[in-house]
């Protein structure tokens, strides 16, 4: 594995656009009470505007991005880590294949891909999510958008992808990482590459799929076939290309027009 040097120090992160400091500075309701159960029809309504709200706004600021590929990780790890080093590495040879880099605009993992793909030049874009804890947004990002429920940033981050790339975490990456597998294999989504980096970290969950799962008939020899496993960044994009270009046929193509009436900007 190539030694990724440190670059140029990070800018600083540009002023969100208007609709998205509202969002940021929005009082989070308790989504505690709100999956208690049943509440007053109005405020189920409410709740309902809430959630189209965001995902136009993330239609809106993504739709104009891409080719993407969504890089899943934890926030834990930190800038010498050798799965950060893994990361940023990964992000600078998407980047030079032509992918924007997305993730979800967090520390760590999420941190390292992004500043990979900043600093070869690439699109850089984070998906971030309210919490109580606050995560703040990583400074290598050319554009992030803020969200309030995990389920709407799921979706921004595999609407827009080409291919799913998971390096080591925790709970979040796991139902991000199943998520996707989930979408692929019963055909809601195309079959899109699915690819574990850190081959010791996953292992053990690859041996459980095989020696459990599939054992007991709950999933298929094809849904295994369809990660890869590896630690080479340049096998992971390699993959990635090939399976964009010949069996998804993507091409680069003309930006969309912009729709002043939809106030894309």
């Amino acid at each position: 594995m190539r030694e990724v040097r440190p670059g140029p120090a990070p800018r600083p992160i540009p002023p969100l656009p208007e609709v998205e400091q509202e969002a940021a500075a929005a009082k989070p309701t308790s989504e505690r009470k709100f999956l208690e159960g049943a509440q007053p029809r109005g405020l189920e309504l409410l709740w309902a505007a809430r959630v189209f709200w965001q995902f136009f706004r993330g239609f809106r600021a993504l739709g104009f991005e891409g080719p993407c590929v969504t890089v899943f990780g934890s926030a834990r790890f930190k800038e010498d880590h050798r799965y950060y080093v893994l990361a940023r590495e990964l992000g600078a040879n998407l980047s030079r294949a032509g992918f924007t880099v997305m993730t979800g605009g967090g520390p760590g993992i999420m941190e390292a891909a992004n500043r990979g793909a900043k600093e070869s030049g690439g699109r850089s874009i984070g998906c971030n999510i309210e919490l109580p804890e606050e995560q703040f947004p990583n400074p290598y990002l050319d554009k992030m958008v803020l969200f309030r429920h995990f389920f709407v940033r799921k979706v921004m981050l595999a609407k827009y992808s080409y291919a799913f790339v998971a390096l080591p975490g925790g709970f979040g990456t796991l139902d991000e990482v199943f998520e996707a597998a989930t979408l692929i294999q019963t055909g809601k989504t195309k079959d899109f590459p699915v690819i574990l980096m850190g081959v010791e970290f996953w292992a053990p969950l690859m041996d459980f799929l095989r020696g459990a799962m599939l054992a007991a008939g709950t999933i298929h020899q094809i849904d295994i076939d369809r990660i890869l496993l590896t630690d080479d960044p340049q096998e992971a994009t390699a993959w990635i290309v090939d399976a964009a270009m010949r069996k998804f046929g993507l091409s680069y193509r003309k930006e969309r027009p912009r729709r002043w009436w939809l106030f894309e900007r």
